[in-house]
C-alpha cells in the first residue's frame, strides 16, 4: 500500500510529499476537471496535495490496497475546496478509509414518541465529526466521467468537513460575523427552497427532474455539499441553474471568477 508514499514519508515527519510528475499528469488526465484550471492554480494544487498526503493516513477496507494513484486522486479532489483556504480546514481528522464500493451503514433513530427505528443506508461516502472520512473507491474512480452530472463524492464529503468546522453541519460554513451568516442564508435559502420544490414536483407529479443530485433536497447541509460538488467539477453547467450561488461560492472559496471562467 502506498509504496512510493510510504518510502518518502517514513516516520511521517515530512511536511510535504513531492509528487512524481508521471503520477501527477496521470491524475490530471483521469480527472479532467482538475486540469481545467489556470497554471498557477495547478501548481498550487500540486503543492497542497503534497502537504495533504504528508498529514493524512489512508487505509483500505475489506482487503483493498490503497495505491499511490488512488491516494493522489483522492487528495487532489479533496484539496480543491481548500485550494485558497488552506489545510487547517481539515485539521480535525487524520484517517481516510477507502472501501472498494458503496457501503451499507446501519442507522438508528428515535421518533418523538420514543419509538426506536433501525434501518440500513447505502453510502458512497461519509464524513464523521472530528473523525475519519470514508469513501467508495468505485465512486471516486468514476468522478472524471460523472463530472458532467456534477457528481463527486470526495468533494461532497470534504465540504461536509468544512461545514462541520463550527459544529453540526447546517449548510453554512464558519463565517466571520452574524452579518456574513445572514448574507449567506439570504442567498442559499431561496436556492434550497426552489430546489426542494423542483425535486418534489419531479418525484410526485412527474415534472422535469433537476440536473443537480436530488439528494441535495434532504437537508441544507446536503444541499451545500451537493451544490459544491457541481460547482467544482462543472462550474458552467452549475451556474446555468444556480447563478446566484456561483458568486457566493467564489467569495467563500476565494476563487478568482475571471480566471475560473
Amino acid at each position: 500500500m502506498l509504496n512510493w508514499l510510504r518510502q518518502l514519508l517514513g516516520g511521517r515527519n515530512a511536511r510535504s510529499t513531492p509528487i512524481p510528475d508521471a503520477l501527477w499528469q496521470a491524475t490530471l488526465a483521469a480527472y479532467p476537471f482538475l486540469a481545467d484550471r489556470p497554471p498557477a492554480d495547478l501548481q498550487q494544487l500540486r503543492a497542497l496535495v503534497g502537504e495533504f498526503l504528508a498529514q493524512k493516513e489512508f487505509s483500505g477496507a475489506h482487503g483493498l490496497l490503497v495505491s499511490d494513484e488512488m491516494a493522489v486522486a483522492i487528495a487532489a479532489q479533496a484539496c480543491l475546496p481548500v485550494l485558497h483556504l488552506g489545510l487547517d480546514w481539515y485539521s480535525d481528522f487524520v484517517g481516510i478509509v477507502v472501501h472498494p464500493g458503496q457501503m451499507l451503514a446501519r442507522r438508528e433513530t428515535q421518533d418523538a414518541s420514543g419509538v426506536v427505528h433501525r434501518y440500513s443506508e447505502v453510502l458512497a461516502g461519509e464524513a464523521m465529526d472530528r473523525g475519519p472520512v470514508t469513501l467508495s473507491w468505485q465512486d471516486v474512480a468514476s468522478a472524471g466521467e460523472q463530472a458532467g452530472q456534477g457528481y463527486n463524492v470526495v468533494i461532497h464529503e470534504f465540504v461536509h468537513k468544512i461545514d462541520m468546522k463550527n459544529g453540526v453541519p447546517d449548510g453554512c460554513p464558519p463565517l466571520g460575523s452574524r452579518a456574513a451568516h445572514a448574507a449567506w442564508h439570504a442567498v442559499m435559502q431561496p436556492a434550497y427552497d426552489a430546489f426542494r420544490e423542483q425535486v418534489t414536483i419531479a418525484e410526485r407529479f412527474g415534472g422535469q427532474p433537476p440536473w443537480l443530485d436530488a439528494y441535495g433536497a434532504t437537508a441544507p447541509a446536503e444541499f451545500f455539499a451537493v451544490a459544491c460538488e457541481a460547482y467544482f467539477v462543472n462550474r458552467a453547467r452549475f451556474t446555468q441553474d444556480f447563478a446566484a450561488l456561483t458568486p457566493l461560492f467564489d467569495q467563500f472559496f476565494r476563487i478568482n471568477r475571471a480566471a475560473a471562467l
